[in-house]
């Protein structure tokens, strides 16, 4: 084994060895040309010479094999592997595994729609096996098998739910399937100390493939937020009231804030950083910049590990051997094969092993092959709903590996549920939202919507005596607002979702169209209105409806309401309410454009579309509820939350891993003794 000093200075930030230095040439000048400058550009920003790319044999084994120093590498894997621990008692929901996978009426959406998952118990080992894979790739110990381990058992979990996906939980399985292929158990680890290997270094496509997925992550999030939802600022409203933004709120104001430094700021810096990092002089700045950004979305939302696991990887754009520096002094910073390193006339020359048989370089050959196909896939993947339009709406494919994060903010105000008996058409049944899953994520998307309805008809059937299954039809009437706009239904009322057609690579017709044409009016009249009614009171609001001709809206004003009206804005609409408690029938209004009528409360009303064009009307009311509390107890003053409740997220983390704990040994009692599993209750347990 031969020591060598990393140099300090080379070709590059990521160049790992050093070379002799002829001194006889160090007097000639070469003239500069336009190959030699992007040359030197190309040794600056990704450490390689251009004779590198002259063919895909040196691509291959002088570019993407060169052996590198795998320290930086093993710093990553080990803080991924942390991070994973963490996240699945929290995210993953293995602290709360009785909740989310002990209940058997609870519907799932899982990707393959023929996915069931196991049994609670199998599910808890299932959680076990996840977690101990992680602690394995942290530790670097029996790494390919721990990485196999908590890969297949992490992606098992993800497709049997896809209400519960976002960007950053599609990212972890990436990650983990990227670490599985990669040495990155080669330096610092358990299987290193138990078997040392011949060297520490690693081919340099580990570190590229994983510097390509996130850049992947930062700038097609980037691209993604070049439309004018984000930049006109309609994604992220009134963010810039949290404590984080405040030096920009006292020299911008809030709507500039929102504006320039969440939406613009945010687009520039998802596009541009990782090129930034990538550049050396910029390098330093570009860390700053991203550290302060994760730092910052940590406080902001509720994401879990995100935005440490990105800050964990920013170390990957700088030397491979950095950690080295870290060492004490007398411990060597690079330890390399005598073998592995050969003297040539460029620092980006590569190795050579004149020895190397055939079999060997056509296996790398095959295997960069497969590495450029799933960097083709990353790239294609987020653009690729023109096929699988059966999962697009109003946006385009699930919330997930599209990289649109935060694009679209959803709000959600009705979700009506009916159920009616084929056979006896008058027999209508209701059913609550919530009963039989914890989030609203269905309602936005047609498969799931479809999967929604399947397993409402599942638990009538199960419930009912088998002499008397009734045969139903399920309707769902869902009104929701994408980025401030009205609120408007999402699918046709009129539909029974148990009998509509739904293909993955077909469009649904029975998602009704975004009505665009009152998206301008964000600006103008909903903004100007907003402002009008929330002036009147501390207890005052408005609704905005937009709807379809021909449909009608039944509504419910509460007692607690009162100075209810309804003003029509655009098109024409017939309102009638429904009969009082004596039977005295109320006649029908026909309100056109500008006009407006009180509603009485406590009471059912209809409001029809009418006419060829869709209409959009206003509801305002004042409650009286908060009125009353008000007025009795004092104008409430809003607690504000506290800047760094660091105490508070670790008390809540803990309790997370000990419950964790608590199922996984309790499922491998059941399994293995038949002990009862503990189980709690939705209804009993309160939210936090």
């Amino acid at each position: 084994m031969a020591i060598y000093e990393e140099p300090t200075h080379d070709c590059s930030d990521e160049t790992s060895y050093n070379k002799p230095v002829n001194t006889s040439e160090q007097d000639v000048t070469p003239t500069p040309t336009v190959l030699s400058r992007v040359n030197s550009f190309l040794r600056n920003t990704t450490g390689h010479d251009v004779r590198c790319f002259a063919s895909f044999d040196a691509f291959v084994q002088q570019c993407m094999y060169r052996p590198v120093d795998g320290a930086a590498l093993a710093v990553a894997r080990a803080l991924f592997g942390l991070a994973m621990l963490i996240d699945i008692p929290e995210e993953r929901g293995g602290g709360d595994l009785d909740l989310r996978w002990g209940e058997p009426r609870d519907c799932r959406f899982p990707l393959i729609h023929s996915m069931e998952p196991l049994s609670l118990p199998r599910m808890g080992i299932i959680y076990g096996l996840m977690w101990t894979g992680a602690a394995g790739i942290m530790l670097g110990y029996r790494f390919r098998l721990s990485a196999a381990l908590f890969t297949a058992t992490y992606w098992y979990v993800f497709l049997l739910d896809k209400s519960a996906w976002n960007n950053h939980s599609y990212l972890y399985g990436l990650l983990g399937t990227i670490f599985l292929f990669t040495d990155a158990h080669r330096c610092w680890s358990i299987d290193a100390w138990r078997d040392p290997p011949p060297d520490q270094t690693v081919p340099f496509w580990n570190y590229f493939i994983l510097k390509f997925q996130f850049f992947v992550l930062y700038f097609v999030a980037g691209l993604k937020k070049l439309c004018r939802e984000w930049l006109s600022g309609y994604a992220m409203t009134n963010l810039s009231y949290h404590w984080v933004f405040f030096p920009f709120r006292a020299v911008l104001g809030a709507k500039l804030t929102d504006l320039l430094i969440v939406h613009w700021f945010g687009c520039l810096f998802d596009t541009t950083v990782v090129f930034f990092l990538i550049y050396g002089s910029t390098r330093r700045l570009a860390t700053l910049f991203a550290s302060a950004f994760h730092l910052m979305n940590s406080r902001l939302f509720y994401i879990g590990m995100f935005p440490w696991v990105c800050l964990s990887q920013l170390p990957l754009y700088y030397s491979f051997s950095w950690p080295r520096k870290l060492l004490p002094r007398g411990v060597s910073k690079t330890v390399l094969n005598n073998e592995h390193i050969q003297e040539g006339d460029d620092c980006s020359q590569g190795v050579k092993e004149s020895n190397k048989s055939s079999h060997n370089r056509r296996r790398r050959k095959w295997s960069m092959c497969a590495m450029l196909a799933y960097c083709l896939l990353q790239l294609f993947l987020p653009y690729s709903h023109f096929i699988t339009q059966g999962y697009n709406n109003w946006t385009n494919g699930l919330y997930g590996y599209s990289w649109d994060m935060m694009v679209h903010a959803w709000d959600t105000i009705m979700i009506g549920i009916r159920v009616v008996d084929r056979e006896n058409p008058d027999r209508v049944h209701y059913v609550e939202p919530f009963a039989f899953t914890d989030n609203d994520r269905w309602t936005k998307h047609a498969d799931m919507a479809v999967q929604f309805a399947r397993c409402i008809e599942r638990n009538i059937q199960r419930e009912a005596p088998a002499a008397h299954r009734p045969n139903v039809s399920i309707y769902f009437d869902i009104w929701c607002s994408m980025n401030g706009r009205f609120q408007q239904r999402i699918f046709d009322p009129n539909v029974d979702i148990l009998k509509a057609p739904w293909s993955p690579i077909e469009p649904v017709q029975w998602v009704l169209p975004l009505l665009h044409q009152f998206s301008g009016l964000r600006d103008t009249l909903i903004r100007r209105k907003t402002d009008e009614v929330l002036g009147w009171s501390n207890h005052s609001d408005v609704l905005f409806i937009a709807d379809f001709p021909g449909l009608t809206l039944r509504n419910y004003v509460g007692e607690d309401l009162y100075n209810v009206s309804l003003t029509v804005l655009q098109g024409t609409v017939r309102y009638a309410a429904s009969s009082d408690e004596v039977g005295t029938k109320r006649p029908s209004v026909i309100l056109q454009t500008g006009q407006s009528t009180f509603l009485p409360a406590g009471i059912f009303h209809a409001v029809e579309t009418i006419g060829p064009e869709p209409s959009c009307y206003m509801y305002t009311y004042v409650n009286r509820t908060k009125e009353l509390e008000a007025t009795r107890n004092g104008e409430e003053v809003k607690q504000q939350p506290a800047m760094l409740p660091l105490g508070e997220e670790f008390l809540h983390r803990w309790e997370n891993f000990v419950r964790f704990g608590q199922h996984v040994g309790n499922s491998l009692l059941y399994e293995l003794y038949g002990v009862p599993m503990p189980r709690r209750l939705k209804e009993l347990v309160a939210d936090d």
